[in-house]
């Protein structure tokens, strides 16, 4: 017989092991850093410009960075600070290297969500990260899954789950909760309106006083934060029912969107959630919040049966809340009934080689259509391999493989990452400015 205790006896015996799986991973300091880029790299696949051109600007303009230089002299490295400095300093036929950006528009929101596990979401949101820092945007992940696998991907092991999404949702119930009172209190008519209490087991916990960065978190990469998730952070789902129960005019579902809202605009340029496999209140707040859902995939049936299954639940529990809410209770600037700048669905695990799956995504464009993405990720060793180590294939060195394979891997996710990056470009232009 087996109780909680054996169940936690059982998870203090797996941290032992990811203990030492982290230190085959990381440094020897136990964190994270992020190696530095190869001037073939830099020139060529980050700044999309021909090598000769690039040493010749290296050459005429002293102040452009050096980069570390081999000891025979015939590359140089560089760091992503580096190269976000030659972005800025460099012009090629007198353009701009630097990422297009909407003038005056906060960031673009993307979820990357599904209902089946396995369906590769934290994968892709790691890779779009990395590939949209590599060029050069600013980005903030959100991870609202409980598995915490793109936390641990960026680094962070050591979460306390007040400063996960559980703890935005709850202080933003203190925080909602006490301006609904002050309005009742304030009220001028003869009608007393009720006040609602928030225990002690909740406002001890101090949530209500974190300031909006007191949740987002470096990475190893310097134009990426984090606000993480945790294990822990697994009884979000039951401690929500609970919140709602205390006050049932809590738009919960809008927790996350006015988080975000208190963020300056300027702050990040691109933000990913990564969702949770189920819908629940950590995945309706990352739907309410977000302006872009790409909805990924594996090749086979019964990914596709999953994806059915996750597109209508999705669209009754959307259709329940706005009838809900929608004409009763604030939810700050989310607008009822939900409205998505676009929608995408992105094949992953593909092996172009395998009759099902060529047939799979055959079903897939003949009804999704033009939704469907035309670049699907290939599974390849390199991408098994970038899982293994919690890496995106961004972050392996190339000479740890063939360069063949290694630039196959890339080649898969920079298609998928243009074109992920030409939907959110699109959306972002058509973004309406916020007051």
């Amino acid at each position: 017989m087996f109780t909680h205790e054996d169940l936690s006896q059982l998870q203090a015996n797996s941290l032992k092991m990811q203990s030492f799986i982290r230190q085959q991973t990381f440094s020897p300091e136990m964190d994270k850093s992020l190696r530095r880029f190869s001037s073939w790299e830099v020139a060529e696949l980050i700044l999309k410009i021909n090598q000769s051109t690039f040493r010749g600007r290296l050459a005429v303009d002293p102040s452009l960075p050096d980069g570390l230089v081999e000891e025979d002299g015939r590359q140089r490295w560089y760091s992503l600070e580096e190269v976000n400095e030659l972005r800025r300093k460099m012009k090629v036929k007198r353009q701009s290297l630097l990422p297009k950006r909407p003038a005056g528009k906060r960031a673009i929101r993307c979820a990357i969500a599904n209902f089946k596990g396995g369906a590769g979401k934290s994968t892709v949101a790691l890779h779009f990260a990395h590939a949209a820092a590599l060029d050069g945007y600013r980005v903030l992940a959100v991870d609202f899954d409980p598995q915490a696998t793109l936390s641990h991907s960026m680094g962070l092991t050591n979460v306390s789950e007040d400063h996960t999404v559980w703890g935005i949702m709850a202080r933003d119930l203190e925080r909602e909760t006490n301006r609904m009172n002050a309005a009742a209190s304030g009220a001028q008519s003869g009608t007393s309106l009720p006040q609602r209490r928030i225990p002690s087991s909740i406002s001890d916990l101090g949530l209500a006083d974190l300031r909006v960065n007191d949740f987002i978190k470096p990475t190893s990469w310097p134009t990426i934060d984090i606000v993480p998730s945790c294990a822990n952070a697994a009884f979000v789902e039951f401690a929500s029912a609970q919140y709602r129960h205390l006050n049932p005019e809590w738009s919960f579902f809008a927790a996350v969107s006015r988080y975000l809202d208190s963020i300056p605009d300027d702050a990040y340029d691109l933000i990913i959630f990564d969702c949770p496999p189920a819908i629940g209140y950590q995945s309706m707040n990352a739907v309410f919040a977000t302006d872009v859902l790409y909805i990924p995939s594996g090749p086979g049936y019964w990914e596709y049966d999953s994806t059915t299954s996750f597109i209508g639940q999705l669209a009754e529990a959307l259709g329940d809340l706005s009838e809900g809410f929608g004409k009763t209770f604030p939810a700050g600037k989310v607008s009822l009934p939900k409205v998505f700048q676009d929608i995408r669905f992105l094949v992953t695990r593909y092996e172009p080689s395998n009759d099902l799956h060529r047939a799979m995504v055959e079903a897939f464009s003949k009804v999704f259509g033009d939704r469907l993405t035309k670049n699907p990720i290939e599974m390849t060793r390199a991408v098994e391999q970038s899982g293994r180590f919690l890496s995106s294939i961004y972050e392996i060195d190339y000479r740890d493989m063939t360069r063949d394979t290694w630039r196959r891997a890339r080649g898969s996710f920079d298609r998928a990452y243009e074109e992920f990056k030409e939907t959110f470009l699109n959306a972002w232009e058509n973004l309406e400015d916020e007051q």
